[in-house]
């Protein structure tokens, strides 16, 4: 009997031990904080942010501007970002399937890939100049990835090799972005971009080539291996339960983080697959900008118009009016009325209209549209807006000035084999040519006020500088700048030309009758005022040339920050069960 009890209590123990060990594991507590970029930096305007498989360590694309970024790397344990050597002009990063390489697009071309462990930076493609559109790296040691705005998705060995095609564009489709490898090499979740149509999700065997149609509207696909796909909608991100064996939803899709920053084409945030979430907060850029007035002297003047995220304001030639881009979920093109203080919306067609231009007579505004390609509509709202360049022409275009007839538009293209290249579009043809074709960056073109020359920005002596080349040539060109600058714009009366250098304005006087000549730059005032988001002027001029119409951050602006929560598999499985145990 003693031995039975014995055996009896030994098996209660063994069942009691197994009980205890089969238990489900507590739940780790969700864990949120926020980083903040070091004063002087910005997050890069397109997909700035990755996150490593094991949610150890964040990097992210940051800068004085888009065109001066670089790649910083930061424990998440840790209190100080560090800059990786070798990644200047970098941007789109994601992390290899191990976490110990981060692959990039350069802003030379090249899609690139850089040891954590050290080393020089390892090109392994060439993609477009400043066109590149994002990339997945899985555990196969398969890289896919965007080339260009026009493309479907490329693959490529992570030892290098020569790209294959990944996916097919279909009739009406312009391109596919936004890749993601599932796990174990069986699928590919990704965006398709259609002329006139939202973008749709979809999800594509690699093994069968068949597509599945999973999201109707949405971008920035993500597979979460919470057993969820997670994607992008406005500043929202939704979930829904997803089975990546079937390439299939399985339930209802629920919003599940707010307030995401929406820029560049692309949701800024990433996930893990250890369940760690990061993202920029909209608020980071949402209503933050005002417009003021400076004299020549510095002296200030406030514009009573509302705060925005004010991109690229540009001054009617009559100086009554201003156009220009406000960048949110819905990025459009408005007017404000100076003598009225009424802002009114302009463009209503697609989700991306940016950068505005007026026509010298006042009564259009060319602006970037749908597929980044040039429209122009009436600024006084009666008309639709027509295309002025192809999607065939480029991955990127934005217009810079018009020549004083209105008859010929300079304006920028990213070309896939040069980068930032200037082209002028005659009207009496509509074909564009190109004015400054090189390796090096040359941006924001501005014709001069008699129409003789066009000034821009080029990189090519190492640092930007301006330049002026006379047009439509042949001819030399003319170094302006002595130590360094950006955003050209003319005094609208002539014999001066304007420009920055840091939180300098500064002032040359030049001639530009017969020959060109320029005098030696000089300082009219400095202040901490919005730098340009891209190459072109984020400021203008007076009709006058004696006021400048500069950008300045409230006194509520945020710091450029990016959110973390850990653990955040635990929350998304809370709000979408995915009826999986």
């Amino acid at each position: 009997m003693g031995r039975s009890v014995s055996a009896c209590l030994f098996g209660r123990g063994i069942a009691a031990f197994a009980v205890w060990i089969l238990r489900p594991a507590a739940p780790k507590p969700v864990t949120r904080f926020a980083i903040s970029l070091p004063p002087g930096q910005r997050l890069d305007i397109s997909k700035a942010l990755a996150i490593s498989p094991d949610g150890k360590r964040l990097v992210y694309s940051a800068g004085p501007s888009n065109l001066r970024t670089q790649l910083y790397i930061r424990e998440m344990d840790g209190l100080e970002a560090r800059a990786i050597s070798g990644t200047e002009g970098a941007h789109y990063p994601f992390f290899s399937a191990d976490g110990q390489w981060i692959g990039f697009g350069e802003s030379g071309g090249k899609l690139m890939k850089v040891s954590l462990s050290g080393g020089a930076p390892v090109s392994l493609a060439d993609v477009s100049a400043g066109g590149f559109f994002s990339a997945s790296w899985d555990s196969q040691g398969m890289i896919a990835f965007v080339p260009n705005g026009t493309s479907p998705i490329q693959q490529i060995p992570d030892t290098g090799g020569n790209p294959q095609p990944l996916t097919r564009l279909e009739k009406g489709e312009s391109s596919h972005r936004e890749p993601d490898l599932l796990p174990g090499g069986k699928g590919v979740l990704f965006a398709v971009l259609a002329s006139g149509a939202p973008t749709k999700l979809v999800a594509q065997s690699l093994t069968t080539g068949e597509r599945r149609e999973l999201i109707q509207s949405g971008s920035q696909p993500r597979y979460a291996s919470s057993g969820h796909l997670v994607y992008a909608q406005g500043a929202n991100l939704m979930a829904a339960p997803f089975d990546p064996q079937g390439l299939a939803i399985t339930g209802a899709a629920v919003p599940v983080i707010g307030g995401v920053l929406f820029a560049g084409g692309s949701a800024q945030y990433d996930v893990s697959s250890t369940g760690s979430l990061v993202y920029v907060p909209n608020s980071a850029q949402a209503a933050q900008f005002k417009l003021v007035w400076v004299d020549r002297k510095g002296a200030e003047q406030p514009v009573p118009a509302p705060a925005h995220n004010y991109v690229l304001p540009r001054v009617s030639p009559d100086g009554k009016r201003v156009a220009a881009g406000i960048e949110e979920a819905d990025s459009q093109i408005w007017l404000y009325d100076l003598g009225r203080d009424t802002l009114t919306r302009l463009t209503f067609e697609g989700t991306a209209n940016v950068d505005p231009l007026w026509t010298p007579d006042g009564k259009r505004i060319v602006f970037k549209g749908s597929g980044n390609r040039l429209f122009w509509q009436p600024a006084d709202g009666s008309g639709a807006a027509e295309a002025l360049t192809s999607s065939e022409l480029s991955t990127n275009n934005v217009p810079g000035s018009w020549s004083p007839d209105g008859q010929v538009l300079a304006f920028m293209e990213i070309n896939p084999r040069t980068g930032y290249d200037i082209y002028t579009l005659p009207l009496k043809d509509g074909k564009p040519q190109p004015f400054v074709r090189t390796p090096s960056i040359e941006t924001a073109p501005r014709f001069s006020p008699d129409g003789h020359f066009i000034a821009y920005t080029s990189d090519e002596s190492g640092r930007l500088e301006i330049y002026v080349r006379p047009y439509p040539g042949p001819g030399g060109k003319w170094q302006v700048s002595t130590d360094g600058g950006t955003e050209p714009v003319w005094n609208p009366r002539g014999g001066e030309l304007f420009f920055r250098a840091g939180n300098k304005m500064m002032a040359v006087d030049v001639t530009t009758e017969g020959t060109f000549s320029a005098g030696k730059p000089k300082v009219l005032f400095e202040g901490t005022y919005v730098p340009t988001p891209r190459s072109f002027p984020d400021y203008d001029v007076s009709p006058d040339g004696q006021r400048f119409l500069m950008l300045k951050a409230t006194e509520q602006t945020a710091p450029m920050q990016i959110n973390v929560v850990l653990n955040w598999f635990e929350e998304l499985k809370q709000k979408v069960p995915t009826g999986t145990k």
